[in-house]
């Protein structure tokens, strides 16, 4: 059965959520770890939310979400791409949220499937895939394949969250080949602006 998102968690706009998982990541010195020790605070808290205690990344806000990602170093976002079960938690949570943030006065005259290809990915094409659906004002993403993508966008899933998270030059990620598109350009270059992704924090 594919997945399919569940849109569930809403954030009060500019501010930052009260959760107690929250305050712990607004305090975690991320970048005083090394990826091993980041991969084993992610999957305690993965662990403690699957447990039912309550505590979960999923409770993260999006803007502390978007903030440790900010802080996180390339390789310790590489060490979540590389952890099969965080991997999957991590496109799961970004692609549940995107009806959130979707901004439907700008997508009103605007109809596509995006398929999304991620590298190195379970598939049985070495791919993880899914495909978001804008249609009639509403954005659904979903890893059911079923409807004929106009685009098609590879990427590692690293670069993902730093792009989905507004921590990347997505112009720059396109001319580099880091992002690459099967289909219609406008769609995968437009995307983003479809969306209101909070800013990354400055220290």
């Amino acid at each position: 059965m594919p997945r399919k998102a569940k849109w569930r968690l809403s954030r009060p706009r500019g501010v930052r959520a009260g959760h107690v998982v929250n305050a712990f990541a607004d305090k975690l010195l991320i970048r005083n770890l090394t990826p091993e020790q980041f991969i084993q605070v992610l999957e305690t808290l993965h662990m403690l939310g699957e447990s039912g205690a309550g505590i979960e990344l999923s409770s993260l806000s999006t803007d502390v979400l978007v903030d440790v990602v900010r802080r996180a170093s390339r390789d310790q976002l590489r060490a979540i791409a590389d952890h099969p079960e965080l991997r999957a938690v991590f496109l799961d949570e970004i692609f549940r949220r995107m009806s959130e943030h979707f901004l439907p006065e700008r997508a009103r005259h605007v109809d596509f499937v995006v398929s999304w290809r991620f590298s190195e990915g379970g598939g049985e094409d070495g791919y993880d895939r899914f495909q978001t659906v804008i249609e009639d004002g509403v954005c659904v993403s979903s890893t059911d394949l079923s409807r004929t993508p106009d685009t098609t966008i590879t990427l590692s899933v690293d670069d993902f969250i730093r792009m989905a998270t507004g921590n990347a030059a997505v112009a720059a990620m396109f001319v580099t080949g880091r992002v690459k598109v099967k289909g219609e350009y406008a769609p995968a270059v437009r995307f983003s602006s479809y969306f209101d992704i909070p800013k990354p924090s400055v220290d």
